[in-house]
């Protein structure tokens, strides 16, 4: 007992801790830097999302805001395109990005982007693995026999599924930072200067979610140590 509180794999979890901290708060420093700069066009968030919507042909993707911040997100299960308070009303260059970025999500959903298919396939997998993979090793490193082995076997191929979905969520995302950056180049919305600072707050943005993808390998990496070294 005393020696899985001491467990030397816990620095895997530290380095993904310390990982996804560096990225929220590089993210965090770089959209309040650019919610700083208004746009030459004054569009905000909510009017861009509607012109870029419309642009592509999309009619049906309701527009809404929600409060929180930097909590945007597109939900192909209603069609609703959901802008937080830092991005709906706001003028901003970072706004007018991350309101674009979520419309590039509706865009792939519109065109059947493959990658965002398998992405809404592996939500419950992902969730349901998440959620149980850590009490069944637990529960397997406290009990003998071949129950052991099967629970801790079996709770490992339950993470992989969460760390899958990490993984298609990269392209899926940087697909759709594309997506965003050529409609608003196309559109005329912003100025080519206010494209690089666009670019920059979806860069970083992005590296979000390489660091959570990091973390939850760095995670699988510990759950196969400790279940090889239960074996040994």
């Amino acid at each position: 007992m005393f020696y899985y509180y001491y467990d030397p794999t816990y620095i895997l979890v530290l380095i993904g801790a310390v990982i996804c901290i560096l990225a929220s708060s590089r993210v965090n420093r770089v959209f309040n830097k650019y919610a700083q700069v208004r746009s030459h066009s004054g569009l905000t968030g909510r009017e861009a999302a509607e012109s870029i919507l419309k642009s592509n042909g999309i009619y049906d993707v309701q527009v809404r805001h929600i409060s929180g911040n930097l909590n945007d997100h597109y939900d192909p299960r209603n069609k609703t395109l959901s802008l937080s308070d830092a991005t709906y009303q706001s003028a901003s260059v970072a706004a007018i990005g991350v309101a674009a970025h979520e419309c590039g999500h509706a865009v792939q959903h519109s065109v059947g982007y493959v990658p965002l298919k398998i992405r809404g396939a592996l939500v419950p997998v992902a969730n349901f693995g998440s959620a149980a993979a850590w009490p069944l090793v637990i529960i397997g490193l406290f009990i003998r026999g071949n129950a052991s082995a099967f629970l801790i076997n079996l709770g490992i191929f339950l993470f992989s599924g969460a760390v899958l979905f990490q993984l298609v969520t990269l392209p899926v995302e940087i697909n759709a930072s594309r997506r965003a950056v050529k409609a608003l180049e196309t559109s005329g919305m912003l100025y080519p200067e206010e494209i690089g600072a666009t670019k920059e707050v979806l860069s970083a943005a992005a590296l979000t979610y390489v660091a959570s993808a990091a973390s939850m390998i760095l995670q699988l990496l510990r759950l196969l140590f400790i279940g090889g070294r239960r074996r040994d």
